[in-house]
């Protein structure tokens, strides 16, 4: 919940006192009353979240009408959580008969639009990280007495496959009991659903009854409808009502070798998901960070979730381990086969790994990448996979030299995946390491559940099917990724493009063709509009290049990175997409300042606002603040100077 609603009506900024004191970070402190959320204020009366996936394609619609029931007027906020592989496309507010829309723009322009209006102390939106899997967006309007507001917030995602199914997570916290409460979702796909499933801690005891599912050959509908009482008597609800997840779970058929394309409006969109081949072995190294700041749960739950990861290893899969910290430790000096007697070992050898020193992450994943060059082997697929939990401390410490040590190492023939444990851990240098070498990054939240987490990776990947994946298309131009280094069992490869002078006589899938494998069936259907608008397949086509478009920027530098900056800016201004260069400026009646919302980047763990953050409470300068009012309870927030942060 935000402390920033009003209170006895007045806004809550307008009872705050602060000090400043001035060395490397502001300190405030604010006094806050005992209770500083009034409900009764206004009245959620109806909340719809409405999902359509389309060729799973996910188009979101959260839809939240709101009264205010008092004789004045009211701050009314709009809060809600969204998944963080989304991108905001639409969000707009009817109030007194009127519309205001928001407006997708170049960040720094809406940032220099704004600078006067949080000059004055004016209000800000808010889009922050929240968990593994969401992220919070936040905005308020004020409403005159009597009268209501509807919020309207759009967004659009391409869904991922893994292990197997897709899982659309729709998150629902509307924050009090809502009387006409819904989520509705309806799944149209052309190849037809395999299986309907639905999951999350909305679908479980109290709430299960207020579910009911229909699936027929090529779509499916999910509906939500819980009562009042219902919304305060789940597993994790209250008086405040529904806090949870709905995760709707499906997969599609698969019949077509070469997938299936959906074609529209001179673009396509190809699904490439083969399954009936064998697995291939494969050589793996695991490499294990073993430093001081591993001590304690972190070090203990890699133990647990190595031994399980070494159990589910086949016989024909050759291993090997190295553990580090200021040194090397190897199992042993070589990969070896996964029989009973390595393995057991090997477990052995994970119960004894203890923490202490610091961290040489260069020596530990070049001596990774030596162990599998000198093992090549045959119709095999290879893979590193480092697990840390910081900087380089020891050895080579500079980063840029220790990403063209290990790209130089490497040299294209293996992915490195980096596993980054726990909030501190440099994000975005695992994962820049990670791109560089065809891989992944991924962060391991330190929780209860984070051997989970390191086995539920791990499993990702543990069934390699095809190595070295080349799609190729005649007649087809300005395509996505093509190429790629291995395609997992329950994975999923999508390609996107345009095709030539709309020409679809011409297109042709030519080849999917790996080391092992040659695939050239010939498969060109056309999506008609009843599966499929008619600019979705574009919008795919869109969102894939934006999202590789932000990988790619990660590892340019100089004129190639403004290039391709200046690219995704085009695009995310063409589709209104919210991305990490576009704000959403959302308008507001007269008199009222519009907010600016950012999409944060992965690895910022604190709520970003563009603007201030305590809405509006400018603090006194030094030694006139007013003597602390009677009941008020001091607050500390800490913030870095020139970037605030609200502390939740």
């Amino acid at each position: 919940m935000s402390f920033l609603h009003r209170v006895a009506g007045r806004s809550l900024r307008d009872r705050v006192r602060s000090s400043v004191t001035r060395e490397d970070h502001l300190i405030h402190n604010f006094y806050l009353l005992p209770l500083v959320f009034f409900q009764d204020d206004w009245n959620i009366y109806s909340f719809h979240i409405n999902s359509t996936v389309s060729s799973r394609y996910a188009t979101t619609v959260i839809t939240s009408r709101v009264a205010n029931r008092m004789a004045e007027s009211k701050e009314v906020e709009f809060h809600v959580r969204i998944p963080k592989n989304a991108f905001i496309t639409k969000f707009r507010m009817f109030i007194d008969g009127q519309v205001y829309d928001g407006n997708v723009k170049e960040k720094e322009q809406a940032q220099r639009q704004y600078t006067t209006a949080v000059s004055r102390g004016q209000s800000a939106g808010i889009v922050s990280s929240v968990g593994r899997t969401l992220e919070e967006f936040k905005t308020s309007v004020t409403v005159s007495a009597h009268n209501k507001v509807t919020f309207e917030l759009t967004y659009e995602e391409l869904m991922k496959r893994t292990l197997g199914k897709y899982e659309l997570q729709i998150h629902a916290r509307p924050m009090q009991p809502v009387k006409d409460f819904k989520i509705d979702v309806h799944i149209q796909e052309k190849a037809g659903i395999s299986f309907l499933d639905v999951k999350g801690g909305l679908s479980t005891n109290a709430l299960a009854n207020a579910i009911t599912r229909t699936q027929a050959d090529k779509k499916a509908w999910v509906h939500f409808y819980p009562t009042e009482d219902q919304q305060k008597a789940c597993d994790s609800c209250d008086e405040q009502g529904l806090n949870g997840d709905l995760v709707i779970v499906y997969d599609v058929n698969r019949n077509s070798t070469l997938g299936d394309i959906m074609i529209s409006k001179g673009y396509f969109v190809h699904h490439f998901a083969p399954s009936s081949h064998s697995r291939i072995p494969k050589n793996v190294v695991f490499i294990i960070d073993r430093s001081g700041s591993m001590r304690g749960r972190k070090i203990e739950q890699t133990r647990t979730a190595l031994i399980h990861i070494l159990g589910d290893l086949a016989e024909d899969d050759y291993f090997g381990l190295i553990t580090f910290n200021n040194k090397i430790f190897h199992w042993k000096q070589e990969l070896v086969q996964a029989n009973s007697a390595n393995l057991d070992s090997a477990k052995n050898f994970a119960r004894e790994i203890s923490d202490r020193g610091g961290t040489d992450i260069n020596r530990a994943v070049l001596e990774g990448s030596n162990m599998l060059n000198a093992h090549p082997r045959e119709g095999s697929a290879s893979l590193l996979i480092l697990l840390t939990d910081g900087d380089p401390t020891s050895g080579e410490t500079n980063i840029e030299r220790i990403h063209s040590n290990v790209r130089q190492a490497i040299a294209g023939k293996f992915p490195l995946y980096c596993l980054g444990f726990g909030f501190d851990v440099n994000f975005e240098f695992l994962e820049k390491m990670a791109l560089q070498n065809n891989g992944v990054a991924r962060r391991i939240y330190e929780e209860s559940d984070a051997a989970i987490q390191l086995k539920g990776f791990y499993e990702e990947v543990a069934t390699p099917l095809l190595t070295n994946v080349t799609m190729s298309y005649k007649g087809g131009s300005n395509l996505t990724q093509t190429v790629f280094s291995q395609y997992y069992n329950g994975s999923e490869i999508v390609v996107a493009g345009q095709i030539d002078d709309n020409n679809i006589d011409s297109f042709i899938p030519q080849a999917v063709r790996t080391e092992r494998k040659t695939f050239s069936e010939t498969n060109n259907p056309v999506e008609t509009s009843e599966t499929v608008s008619d600019n979705q397949t574009q919008r795919v086509w869109a969102y894939l290049t934006v999202k590789q478009l932000l990988q790619k920027e990660l590892l340019m530098s100089g004129p190639e990175k403004e290039e391709v900056k200046k690219n995704i800016l085009e695009l995310s201004l063409k589709y209104s997409f919210v991305t990490p260069h576009t704000s959403m400026v959302v308008t507001k009646p007269p008199g009222e300042t519009a907010d600016v919302l950012d999409k944060p980047k992965e690895g910022k763990q604190e709520s970003r606002i563009s603007g201030n953050p305590l809405q509006g409470a400018l603090p006194p300068p030094p030694g006139t603040a007013d003597p602390l009012p009677d009941g008020l309870i001091p607050l500390k927030v800490t913030a870095d100077v020139g970037n605030y942060y609200i502390i939740k």
